[in-house]
């Protein structure tokens, strides 16, 4: 029998569903046992369900063709199949919670890609390189769950990691200010040009919910556990706008930021690259040797050049330059079906297995 961890994923025949299950191919750790979806594809094998609108652009993966795929409404029929969860699915953000959580309570971990539960109080929403110690509130999310293994974790939205990361490395030089632009990929929406041709050539500088997710999840992540709950932190204020353009994969944004402190360019670029945490020092199986890259040329960094450095979970930035009215801007790049969905839960889940927040049961 194998040793591995065994995975449920919610929501599997989703796009994110989908890159959970093609990221996870051959993962030291995990192997997906179950798959659930909507009453629709529920009896189905997995291959049947998704043929057709198979998105990756690798194959599905066998192991996981011929599993049977199970209704992600019978909670207690998927739970006892598995050690924990990934969370995809596509439901109201009430059901999204009411679902998550009782999947939490049959003592079964649920790590999570959607918003639902990012502003609940006791829920940790993290980016493992930078707020790992957010998971001590799980300890209290359990007390009100009534639960002594099961909980809630989850990852933040997918167009912050273009740019937190980078904020957060230079924390140090006190950032106080922000101006974001996001230019956000098809895929953000679980589409692709096959899906949704009227994005050709389009922009739509609209998505809904996406500037005040950009505003105010890098305040969380920042933010300290006091009283049982995660208080967002208060000393820096972002504004952005959000805007859909025609890229299959890959979240680009320019920044604009202001700080107390004057480093010089040199300095910023050495707090980036160096920049490293505890899925680092740990080497865990879907860690980047190097979170943030930079790039010297002017023309960097580029979706189809850069887009998949360090397998689609590292951050790239390029165009660090002075601002005749901010301190600094530059332009940032990340992944965001990777870093910024699937792949971030999966090291989400990682670091977890590695606290022992995760076990076979």
């Amino acid at each position: 029998m194998s040793d591995k961890l065994k995975v449920g994923i919610l929501g599997g025949t989703g796009m994110v569903g989908q890159r959970f299950i093609s990221l996870l191919e051959n993962h030291p750790w995990f192997e997906v046992t179950t798959i659930a979806a909507s009453p629709r594809s529920a009896g189905k094998k997995y291959s049947e369900c998704v043929e057709g609108r198979w998105k990756m652009d690798t194959p599905i993966p066998d192991a996981v063709k011929d599993i049977v795929v199970k209704n992600v409404n019978e909670v207690e029929s998927v739970a006892a199949e598995v050690d924990f969860v990934f969370s995809a699915v596509d439901m109201t953000k009430d059901e999204i919670k009411a679902i998550e959580e009782a999947y939490a309570k049959t003592e079964t971990p649920v790590v999570s890609n959607n918003s639902a539960h990012r502003w609940t109080p006791d829920v940790p929403m993290v980016v493992p390189e930078i707020n790992p110690e957010h998971f001590e509130v799980i300890k209290y999310q359990k007390e009100r769950l009534g639960t002594k293994c099961g909980f809630i974790a989850v990852k933040p939205n997918c167009s912050i990691q273009s740019y937190a990361p980078v904020l957060n490395a230079w924390r140090k030089f006190s950032p106080y200010e922000a101006v974001v632009s996001t230019y956000q990929a098809i895929s953000g929406a679980g589409k692709t040009f096959n899906d949704w041709p009227e994005m050709n050539g389009n922009i739509i500088p609209y998505i809904g919910g996406e500037e005040e997710k950009s505003e105010k999840e890098p305040l969380r992540i920042w933010g300290k556990i006091e009283n049982k709950v995660i208080v967002p932190a208060d000393d820096i204020k972002i504004t952005s706008q959000c805007i859909r353009v025609p890229i299959l994969n890959g979240h680009t944004a320019t920044v604009f930021v202001k700080m107390h402190e004057k480093p010089t360019k040199e300095e910023l670029i050495k707090a980036m690259t160096e920049f490293k945490g505890l899925p680092q020092e740990l080497d865990l199986p879907s860690a980047p040797k190097q979170f943030i890259q930079y790039l010297e040329e002017d023309n960097r960094p580029q979706v189809q050049l850069d887009v998949n450095y360090e397998k689609g979970m590292g951050i790239s930035i390029g165009r660090l330059r002075e601002d005749s009215i901010y301190d600094w801007k530059f332009v940032g790049l990340s992944h965001n079906t990777v870093r910024g969905a699937a792949g971030g839960a999966i090291l989400c889940a990682e670091l977890l297995k590695a606290q022992g927040y995760i076990e076979k049961k």
